[in-house]
């Protein structure tokens, strides 16, 4: 994707990337001809959208993210890694089971969202110490995403 400056027809210029604060990223880009500036900013609940993806937005913390970019991303860090292993890596999620009953319930959410609700439900239930999905988890997820 690429912004253009409408005046000139140009290509804009990466200025500065504001990590996410309290869940807001702020990204401005730049005319490079006239100057113009453009600015793109997240609100907390479209970060926290795109974090329930398994995607880590913010610079880089170790070198693998920045060769896993080509060290010119100015997102590294959104850049998922291609390594897959059965086993969880240090520093990766445990695996969240699901209990019949809850999976039952997640085939009433649309399809083209079910993936990233269900991550954003796994995470959810990890940051609350559980292990297992049930339908308590479930209704506490919908009250806490306000669904």
């Amino acid at each position: 994707m690429k912004f253009l400056c409408v005046p000139c027809d140009s290509p804009m210029k990466l200025q500065t990337v504001v990590p996410p604060d309290r869940g807001s990223l702020s990204v401005v880009y730049s005319c490079p001809e006239c100057g113009y500036e453009i600015a793109m900013l997240t609100n907390a609940y479209e970060t926290q959208v795109v974090q329930s993806l398994g995607v880590r937005i913010g610079p880089a913390t170790d070198a693998a993210a920045d060769t896993a970019a080509g060290g010119k991303c100015p997102f590294p860090g959104m850049i998922p890694s291609s390594e897959s292993t059965s086993e969880p890596r240090a520093g990766e999620p445990i695996p969240v089971r699901w209990t019949a009953a809850a999976e039952a319930r997640l085939t009433n959410i649309p399809e083209f969202v079910r993936p990233m609700a269900k991550i954003g439900i796994e995470k959810f239930a990890r940051d609350r110490g559980a292990v297992e999905v049930d339908e308590k988890i479930l209704d506490a997820a919908k009250d806490f995403f306000g669904m």
